[in-house]
């Protein structure tokens, strides 16, 4: 039989100040937001990014890294593209010797190609794939040792709520948050013997540097849509990130959770 604990007493919670957080694509936007969010509770911080066109990542990954180390806290960041294998295993380990080790993993990078699925480019279709699926089972497999090694550890993955309601054009970008829904319970039954949980989150349209170059007529339809009558902030979603990191949300695992402002109820 299972050992029941006395009514009344709580299990012990483990501290989350002093820990490390690795979050995927963290200069910017939503990544941004969940990273200075670790930062304010004491927790380590290390992230990476790329160059996009028409964007100066690296100015924004700098200043990042400044907001950062004025909470107190270590930082280390690295241009790394999370769709090669070993580069992603190299920063993973120079992270963990940089912050003295890992103990929360968020995949937030992704990309999106959008098109009508008769038009999608093949290149347009692998790019979108490799990035958002094979970059977020990359940075996993990379964790999985010292996790396991230590028992310890917490999964975040970032998906979309375009899994359950997808717009016109989005047959890339679904495809792969939904294989990431997959991969998150997947790994949550694999992983969990060694007590790491994997969660996932699942915005809707998030006012980011990318929704801001969506139409606004799109904006406006999803603001009314949404039972709140408004789209996310990214300080809407990156508490919650946290929170599936926290020990309190040490029995939640392989599950997605929609945080869109009620859209999907609709």
């Amino acid at each position: 039989m299972l050992a029941e604990q006395p009514e009344g007493q709580r299990l012990p919670t483990r501290e989350m100040r002093g820990n490390a957080a690795l979050i995927t694509g963290g200069a910017s936007g939503l990544g941004r937001a969940i990273a200075l969010e670790f930062a304010r509770r004491g927790v380590n911080v290390a992230f990476n990014y790329i160059e996009l066109r028409g964007r100066d990542i690296s100015a924004q990954a700098l200043l990042t890294e400044t907001t950062i180390r004025g909470y107190g806290v270590e930082v280390y960041s690295e241009h790394c593209d999370v769709r090669d294998r070993e580069r992603v295993e190299n920063f993973v380990e120079r992270a963990r010797d940089a912050l003295g080790g890992l103990h929360y993993l968020v995949n937030n990078a992704g990309i999106h190609d959008d098109g009508a699925l008769w038009r999608l480019s093949e290149r347009a279709w692998r790019d979108v794939m490799e990035t958002n699926v094979t970059g977020c089972f990359n940075c996993i497999r990379a964790v999985a040792p010292s996790f396991r090694g230590q028992r310890y550890g917490k999964v975040v993955n970032i998906v979309s709520r375009q899994v359950y309601r997808p717009g016109f054009g989005v047959s890339n970008y679904a495809a792969s948050k939904a294989a990431i829904v997959g991969l998150t319970k997947a790994a949550a039954v694999e992983l969990g013997p060694y007590q790491i949980n994997v969660n996932g989150v699942a915005p809707g349209f998030v006012r980011t540097e990318l929704v801001n170059a969506v139409p606004q007529q799109l904006l406006e339809d999803a603001k009314q849509r949404s039972v709140l009558g408004r789209i996310a902030e990214p300080e809407d979603v990156s508490p919650l990130v946290v929170f599936l990191c926290s020990d309190e949300a040490r029995h939640i695992t392989g599950q997605v959770i929609l945080i869109d402002g009620g859209v999907t109820l609709a």
